[in-house]
């Protein structure tokens, strides 16, 4: 049991929306197995309440704060400085309090490729396709190319966020390339594909009927892998197992960017399993309740 203090320091989540976030179940189960005084609460955030918000973090002395959908890359502007990964990146998920001091990282893209790599694909020399270009996008789509990927595809709503997304890989050894969500544009990219990434919101709760491409432009043996965590199998992926394709949910990286962001908060091993059993648990429970 959670025991709440005078002395209790709190971490955060900001996003707008943050209901459906499993990350207080998580961390706070986290917290509660290694002993620390901490309690993890989520923050509904407007993007116009997003610099308030910060400033909130330091007047009363949260040790830290996660950055979800839609502040990944706005946030950035608001820190008092950012480590060079994420800078790079142009993204950040977690934010270390010391002393007022705010500082920025990124554990997306470490929790995405050792997540990946744990279900058994090694991207080097591959050929990848993310669907979405935002802050999640940004983090896979470094990820990739320095695992050594062989080429990019970054499709978007937008070709010209795409565009943005695929300069900002330049310099980094892979060719990319940006395209729109259009069939005529993406499935032609789909074709000789290895893994394809739903880095979109397509899929998740509450609107789980959605999907951000037809599984009829994939291909079995590809893997699919669905960012999205809520619910276990989205329809993409249940689509795509149907036409035997290799899928992978969201949960691992949901899991291992939790983990990285426990260790810069704490300085401590994060208990992965620990905070594994809270999440499966949390998705067991929703599926049961419907």
């Amino acid at each position: 049991m959670l025991q709440v203090k005078a002395s209790t320091r709190l971490v955060a989540l900001l996003g707008y929306p943050v209901e459906h976030s499993l990350s207080p179940l998580m961390q706070n189960a986290a917290f509660t197995n290694a002993g620390l005084d901490l309690v993890y609460l989520a923050f509904a955030v407007t993007p116009a309440d997003l610099p308030a918000a910060l400033a909130g973090l330091k007047a009363m002395g949260f040790l830290g704060a996660n950055v979800t959908v839609p502040h990944k890359e706005a946030v950035i502007k608001y820190l008092d400085a950012v480590d060079p990964t994420a800078a790079r990146i142009g993204a950040v998920n977690t934010i270390v309090n010391e002393g007022g001091r705010l500082t920025g990282y990124n554990t997306d893209a470490s929790g995405f490729l050792r997540s990946l790599q744990e279900a058994g694909f090694d991207p080097a020399g591959k050929k990848a396709v993310i669907l979405g270009a935002g802050g999640a996008a940004r983090a896979v789509a470094f990820a990739l190319a320095g695992a050594g990927c062989a080429t990019l595809t970054i499709a978007n709503r937008t070709v010209e966020r795409a565009g943005h997304l695929a300069a900002a890989l330049t310099g980094l050894g892979v060719p990319v390339r940006a395209c729109t969500l259009q069939e005529e544009e993406l499935r032609p990219r789909l074709e000789g594909a290895d893994l394809v990434v739903n880095a979109t919101s397509a899929g998740m709760a509450p609107m789980v009927g959605a999907v951000p491409l037809p599984a009829a432009w994939l291909n079995a043996g590809q893997w699919v892998y669905d960012l999205v965590y809520n619910p276990l199998e989205t329809k993409l992926l249940r689509e795509a197992r149907q036409r035997g394709c290799h899928v992978v949910s969201g949960l691992g990286m949901l899991l291992y960017q939790g983990t990285a962001a426990f260790t810069l908060w704490t300085g401590k091993p994060a208990p992965a399993e620990i905070m594994g059993q809270a999440l499966r648990k949390a998705l067991q429970a929703s599926q049961v309740a419907k």
